[in-house]
């Protein structure tokens, strides 16, 4: 059985540190190296960013966040789920630049660099249902 958690937190941005470091202490398992840790820590941040700032209107809303390390592939799985609006097209929004939000000064660029960071992504998403961004990484010492 491969090991993995499960927690549930405020989509507030207050959480996002949070969750970072939660990730990056639970792969330590793998023995990362630094960049890996880093690039792991990087998609986990973008990917509860965009749950707070998109998802819901307010810091009333809940993020899901399930890890599992996988030690056959020597990887790491983090899938970070909202209950919110969803998102109406995905190709668009997974687009570099792209933002529902351009007056907040957002970039547009969190799916991209989640893809970057990370040798897999996913994206599903229903509208008025929620949004789930599931992320894999390979580490080398896993």
């Amino acid at each position: 059985m491969n090991n993995f958690f499960d927690m549930k937190m405020l989509a507030s941005g207050k959480n996002e540190a949070f969750a970072r470091s939660v990730v990056a202490t639970f792969a330590l398992a793998c023995s990362p190296t630094v960049e890996e840790i880093n690039d792991l820590k990087t998609a986990v941040s973008e990917a509860v960013t965009n749950a707070v700032v998109h998802a819901y209107k307010d810091d009333t809303g809940v993020i899901e966040m399930l890890c599992e390390v996988n030690e056959t592939e020597r990887s790491i799985s983090v899938s970070v789920t909202d209950f919110g609006c969803g998102i109406t097209n995905v190709e668009e929004a997974k687009e570099p630049f792209f933002t529902t939000r351009p007056d907040d000064e957002r970039s547009g660029m969190g799916f991209t660099i989640i893809e970057t960071f990370t040798d897999e992504m996913t994206l599903r998403s229903k509208v008025g249902e929620g949004t789930t961004v599931t992320m894999k990484k390979v580490f080398k010492g896993c």
